[in-house]
């Protein structure tokens, strides 16, 4: 295992069915964390720290195409406190010459009927969870740094993330990203992505909620593999989403990272070890 990690998800992962009911069911970006300092950085700028942690995450993400991994998704939908419809899928992700594969090993029947999950939905679960922000993506960004903020055991510095400009037929993250201070490197973020699907775009006149694409707030929590990969092993939301035609639902997600492996060697599993 590497040098240091979060704690929050080994709270979150103890239950088998996702996360405890909670009365306001909105996703809590700040769950374990210190308060914000509003502090500048010491010994480095906040545009130097941006540029550094963006090629880290070049590099993180180059790395991973080196692993297998499974991923697990389950989306929920509630009334009250109880499950009233489930999707699951479970699967092994795998690398051909950067190509990413996902063979599907469990995938029972589909229980939702208060939503249903679209192609943009499941382009944004296997494509852009987690939020990967590269040197490359920068110019598309508006990054601004707020202060520096205790996560766990993690000294952290805080930036603000927004797209510049919404273009047709892209999508983007909005939200906050955690960036510790030893290694730069992206530790924890927790955003949207945007634009949503705005239903009076269609010629085809919408009028449930199934039809529509909203798309829920994120946290996503990452760990260090091999003292110098820092990996997404988390991402949750508990949210209600407010539907234009139609009433308002609350939804769970879970995606779940294990079993990281080299693809390239015959050393055992790094997955993050998660104490029962």
């Amino acid at each position: 295992m590497g040098r240091a990690k979060l704690l929050s998800w080994i709270v979150l992962t103890g239950v088998t069915t996702l996360l405890p009911f909670r009365p306001q069911a909105q996703t809590n970006c700040e769950e374990g964390a210190g308060p914000l300092r509003k502090v500048e950085p010491t010994g480095i700028s906040a545009q130097e720290i941006i540029k550094r942690f963006s090629e880290q995450e070049k590099i993180f993400k180059e790395a991973q195409t080196h692993y297998t991994y499974t991923m697990e998704v389950t989306v929920q939908t509630l009334q009250g406190e109880d499950v009233d419809g489930e999707f699951r899928r479970l699967s092994q992700i795998s690398y051909n010459q950067g190509k990413k594969n996902a063979l599907v090993v469990f995938a029972p029947q589909s229980t939702l009927t208060r939503i249903s999950l679209s192609k943009q939905d499941f382009d944004d679960i296997d494509n852009r969870s987690p939020f990967v922000l590269t040197p490359e993506d920068l110019p598309q960004y508006s990054v601004l740094y707020l202060g520096q903020q205790k996560v766990d055991q993690l000294e952290t510095y805080v930036f603000e993330v927004a797209p510049r400009q919404l273009e047709s037929g892209k999508r983007y993250f909005q939200g906050k990203v955690w960036v510790e201070t030893h290694d730069v490197a992206v530790v924890k973020s927790c955003g949207r992505t945007v634009p949503d699907e705005d239903p009076q775009a269609k010629k085809k006149k919408k009028r449930k909620p199934s039809d529509e694409n909203i798309s829920p707030t994120l946290v996503t929590y990452r760990e260090q593999f091999e003292d110098k990969y820092w990996f997404p092993t988390y991402i949750r939301a508990d949210e209600i989403l407010h539907f234009m035609y139609g009433d308002s639902c609350h939804v769970r997600e879970v995606i779940k990272y294990t079993k990281y492996k080299r693809a390239d060697s015959n050393s055992s599993t790094v997955s993050n070890a998660r104490p029962q």
